[in-house]
């Protein structure tokens, strides 16, 4: 409970935010570290906050995308055995213990999800938000996935699943998968229309002209 509030009060004035999942282990350079940084610009340039999971690879790549083209950049940090670092590209973070915890905090604040190349982490990320999405848990938002050549195994994996009858051909509308990153940011400022929301590039200053600044983590003493 502790670990939920701390979250929620780092991250209420967030934004409406994209979330983008990937791998911690792609080094800068990696041709996948390289499109996460071109997708965490241009969700920035779209006008909304950029949120990832605050660590290293793809999650650095993406903060560091929208850093660097003025956006607002946020992450939910892990706290692991071989201790994970927040990145140096973060406005405002939280650190948690919990990877349910972590889960919740990034759908909570998300109208779109990009999936780029990752482990097993990733995969929970992946088929949990698209769990939720499929049961109605959540509204269908945009699911991006990323890396054709990377997720080719896995879409022939989803095509057996429908053939076999474990998923319905309707399931398979929730997921966008594309490597051209003008067509995710297309994709995205087209779908999340219909939940109201509009993408404002003015977001990348604040309303006031005001870059946002680095906010330290709360924090909060348990009774």
């Amino acid at each position: 409970m502790v670990e939920f509030i701390r979250g929620f009060r780092a991250l209420h004035f967030s934004g409406p935010c994209v979330t983008v999942f990937g791998s911690a282990r792609f080094p800068e350079g990696h041709p996948y570290y390289v499109r996460a940084h071109q997708v965490g610009e241009a969700v920035a340039r779209l006008g909304f906050t950029v949120m990832t999971g605050g660590g290293p690879g793809i999650m650095e790549a993406a903060n560091r995308g929208a850093k660097e083209a003025g956006g607002v950049s946020i992450g939910c940090n892990i706290q692991l055995p071989a201790e994970q670092e927040p990145n140096a590209y973060l406005d405002r973070y939280v650190t948690l213990e919990h990877f349910f915890v972590r889960k919740v905090l990034l759908f909570k604040y998300s109208y779109a999800f990009v999936i780029l190349p990752g482990g097993f982490g990733t995969m929970d990320e992946f088929f949990e938000v698209l769990t939720l999405v499929q049961t109605g848990k959540i509204q269908d938002f945009p699911l991006i996935v990323m890396g054709k050549d990377y997720y080719a195994k896995l879409r022939e994996l989803l095509d057996e699943m429908l053939k076999a009858g474990t998923i319905n051909a309707a399931d398979m509308k929730y997921l966008h998968f594309t490597d051209s990153v003008e067509d995710m940011s297309d994709y995205i400022a087209h779908t999340v229309q219909k939940f109201g929301v509009t993408p404002r590039p003015s977001r990348i200053l604040g309303e006031s002209g005001i870059r946002s600044t680095s906010m330290p983590e709360p924090k909060i003493t348990p009774r």
